[in-house]
This record gives structure tokens, C-alpha cells and sequence, in this order.
């Protein structure tokens, strides 16, 4: 199962989240008590060994904050809304997430893979994860929208997703990484797969 701790803030947080055995992080640059410049997500994600995916989170970003985000972070993935993909000029060697939102149409042709996440990221409701379960069995969907160390196995249960992707449910404060948490989170995920 994959999964990414979203909203670093901190160096603490990024090494925190290292040592948890996360597959990847994210770096806001959208407005969020988690927002960064890249200057200073390049600088956190020095803390993190190169084989980390370093996901660059954005809505609706303009084509200079883009050319500044690569310049600066070099991510591996751009994260942002869907229909905002059409617009962008994204380098050939940093893969788009689309993110899907429920209450929205859903793409056509349906993405590889995409992140499904609530209508507000970071707010810590719970995304709708029966319109989750009903996308092509093809896709490989992370899932994200208000997951904590208690409901992610009942979320994995019934979805049946590629990842997972946590933000707020393992904080102490808005913005604030809090490193038990996510090593509960983490555990509760793994500890589901070594019963499967």
C-alpha cells in the first residue's frame, strides 16, 4: 500500500515521516496553514533520502508558480486538480496526480492513476469513499480526505485503493506534524496488509 504524509511544515515532520517508512511527501503551495514557498520545501526535503517522492500539492497554480516549483523542489509528482491540467506546461520527467473531487464530473477518459480527495484538501472531512469504490478497477486511486489511524483500515476495506494520503489526522495543530500519530497511522496501514 502506498502511502503519503501531505502538509510538511518542518524538518522534524519530514524526518519523522522518513522513518515511518512513508513512500512519499508533500509540500503544500496552495493556500493552507500548510502553504510553503518552494525555496523552503527545496530546504525541508534535503532532510529526505533521494529514493522519497516528493509530491508538490497545488490547486489551480498558475504556469510561473509551476516553473518555480520545479526549479526549486525538482518533485516528482505535481499534484493538482484535474482540469487544471490542461493548461500547464509540466516537465517531461515530473509525473501529473490529478486530483478528483466528489460532486464534480469525472474525466474522461478516466486517469491511470489519481488522488480522490474531499471538496476542501485539509480540512479534515471524509471524502466519499462509495463513489471511491466505483472507479475502474484499472485506476490507482490514493485516497486522502479526513483519514486518521482509526478509520484508514475501515477506508481500505471498502475502497480497495492503491494508497492512502494523510494530512490533518496525524497533526497536533493545523499545520503541526505530529510524529506518534503518523507512526500509528502508518502502523495501522502495514499492520492491514500483514493480515492479507
Amino acid at each position: 500500500m502506498f502511502i503519503k504524509i501531505c502538509g510538511m511544515t518542518s524538518e522534524s515532520a519530514v524526518v519523522a515521516a522518513v522513518e515511518c517508512g512513508v513512500d512519499a511527501v508533500g509540500f503544500v503551495f496552495a493556500p493552507s496553514p500548510r502553504q510553503l514557498t518552494p525555496k523552503r520545501a527545496a530546504a525541508l526535503s534535503a532532510a529526505a533520502p533521494r529514493d522519497l517522492l516528493r509530491v508538490a500539492v497545488t490547486q489551480h497554480p498558475g504556469q510561473e508558480l509551476v516553473d518555480e516549483i520545479c526549479r526549486w523542489l525538482a518533485p516528482d509528482w505535481l499534484q493538482t486538480d484535474v482540469e487544471d491540467l490542461p493548461d500547464l506546461d509540466i516537465p517531461a520527467n515530473v509525473r501529473a496526480l490529478p486530483v478528483l473531487r466528489a460532486g464534480r464530473a469525472l474525466p474522461v477518459p478516466f486517469p491511470a492513476r489519481v488522488l480522490f480527495e474531499g471538496p476542501a484538501s485539509g480540512s479534515g472531512a471524509v471524502s466519499d469513499w462509495r463513489l471511491a469504490a466505483s472507479f475502474p478497477g484499472t485506476a490507482q486511486v490514493i485516497l486522502a480526505g479526513g483519514l486518521n489511524a482509526d478509520n484508514v483500515v475501515q477506508a481500505i476495506e471498502q475502497v480497495r485503493p492503491f494508497g492512502v494520503d494523510v494530512s490533518s489526522g496525524v497533526e497536533s495543530a493545523p499545520g503541526v506534524k505530529d510524529a506518534r500519530r503518523m507512526a500509528e497511522f502508518v502502523t495501522a496501514v502495514r499492520g492491514m496488509e500483514a493480515r492479507e
